[in-house]
């Protein structure tokens, strides 16, 4: 794909990206989100992915880490830049880039709707030290070896449509999502690191209000255990899950 095509189709997906990202927030704040919209976006986001390889947040901040401007499509700084302007969305908004905009979450978040048996692990910091210690040795492999650990998972290959070994290994966990909820973006994610600390003090997040009855509905539908009373949310993808689930009208409300 020549550079300036390359460059192009960048600037599409963030600009898509940043765009829904306020509309969702709007929609959720003002309590006219459906369903239906949500399942409209993770196949449109999922098919950028495959049409234009466009928002892939994770590969981009590989790039960017390993200063590849070619691979990143735009100038280090323009690069870093994007970026930061997602992080900081998800600061005010929480994680819906993850959600519904990414396509590597998109298409794990679709696979997950498959209809076989689901496992819910408990213990979620687990999964955020495990992530955590990824994305140390992450940095340190692009730092100091100029190597990229997530070349092993085919991201790019996948979505180009290309069979590679990198690309069996994304396929093999898109299956394992069928059953256990968005494993890369849990265990491996490195930009995913950074937008659940952004998310973990973000503005405006779903929260319980005076009408919740303690039934724990939410918490059961929950696939990544942040529907307890008191959690922060770090890892809350706003599938919208828990707010389907809940029998009280208003009982969890996006709001700050």
């Amino acid at each position: 794909m020549p550079p300036v095509a390359a460059a192009t189709y960048k600037a599409i997906g963030f600009i898509y990206a940043v765009v829904v990202i306020i509309l969702l927030a709007y929609l959720w704040h003002s309590g006219k989100w459906r369903q239906k919209a949500g399942w409209i976006l993770l196949i449109l986001s999922t098919a950028l992915g495959f049409l234009i390889f466009s928002p892939v947040a994770p590969y981009q901040f590989q790039q960017l880490v390993l200063k590849d401007t070619v691979g990143l499509g735009a100038p280090l700084l323009v690069g870093a830049t994007g970026l930061a302007i997602v992080f900081l969305l998800a600061l005010l908004f929480g994680r819906f880039f993850c959600g519904y905009l990414c396509p590597v979450g998109t298409a794990q978040e679709l696979m997950y709707h498959v209809p076989v048996p689901k496992i819910r692990p408990l213990y979620k910091h687990a999964f955020e030290v495990i992530r955590g210690i990824v994305f140390i040795l992450f940095l340190v492999l692009a730092f100091a070896f100029s190597v990229s650990l997530l070349a092993l998972f085919g991201i790019k290959d996948f979505f180009s449509l290309v069979l590679s070994a990198g690309a069996v290994v994304f396929i093999v966990l898109l299956l394992v999502g069928m059953t256990f909820y968005r494993p890369f973006c849990r265990l491996f994610c490195p930009y995913g690191v950074l937008l659940s600390l952004g998310a973990w003090k973000s503005l405006i997040r779903l929260r319980r209000t005076d009408t919740c009855i303690k039934c724990k509905k939410c918490e059961h539908a929950c696939p990544v255990d942040e529907a307890k009373e008191g959690d922060e949310k770090a890892e809350c993808y706003l599938c919208g899950r828990c707010t389907d689930t809940c029998p009280v009208k208003g009982a969890l409300s996006y709001r700050r």
